[in-house]
């Protein structure tokens, strides 16, 4: 849900949510690490984590009163900026449709276009990573061309495959290990998007960028 005014609220007794107002967007995104670098200063503040076009504010004890923090979050947001993160970008072979695309079929139905023209306006754009969530490693993209949008599915897949390729609703997203998905999976990647014994262990950080490659396109 789009709203037109920051909303903030209380998740149990350490934390609050911030929704920045109006659509997702790169822009809108900047100001919340903008403001996530800010918040995460504050003394009380044990942890402020980026989502998309949402922060994430966890505190080292209850908070006393909510409405002086509300006002300061309000007061933060209206004077931040964009901040550009000089992030790295990273090229994503990737073979779309057959077994590792299994719900191309579904794409196909409801675009009307051809899994060929899937793949290529799917591999076109330069995707940033606008924050990092779900499980570990998985990263939220921006960018993604509206004429592949796909509604999320119905009934969920119970597992996916780690290096899912997948869209869902205006997004998409690669699964950074096995497990349940509702997404729309139209091709598979086998980069490591996590690795305990990396450091750091995920691969993309917010402000990274990624750009698909196709390998094949299987019908």
């Amino acid at each position: 849900m789009i709203v037109k005014e920051p909303q903030i609220s209380l998740l149990g007794t350490r934390a609050l949510l911030f929704e920045a107002p109006g659509e997702t967007s790169l822009t809108t995104q900047r100001r919340i690490w903008s403001l996530a670098r800010e918040v995460g200063t504050w003394p009380e503040v044990s942890e402020a984590v980026p989502g998309v076009n949402n922060l994430l504010v966890s505190f080292l004890a209850p908070p006393r009163t909510l409405a002086p923090i509300e006002m300061r979050l309000q007061s933060a947001w209206d004077t931040a900026t964009p901040m550009i993160l000089q992030g790295r970008t990273i090229e994503l072979p990737v073979v779309y449709g057959g077994e590792g695309g299994p719900h191309m079929a579904d794409v196909v139905a409801h675009t009307g276009l051809c899994p060929e023209e899937i793949a290529e306006i799917h591999a076109s754009p330069l995707y940033p990573v606008y924050a990092i969530g779900s499980h570990p490693g998985y990263c939220y993209l921006g960018g993604m061309d509206a004429r592949i949008a796909t509604p999320r599915r119905k009934v969920p897949v119970l597992k996916l495959p780690g290096g899912a390729v997948s869209i869902g609703g205006s997004q998409t997203g690669v699964s950074a290990s096995a497990g349940p998905s509702g997404w729309n999976t139209i091709g598979t990647t086998l980069t490591s998007f996590f690795d305990a014994t990396r450091n750091p262990p995920v691969l993309l950080q917010p402000g990274d960028s990624i750009r698909f490659r196709i390998v094949e396109v299987v019908r």
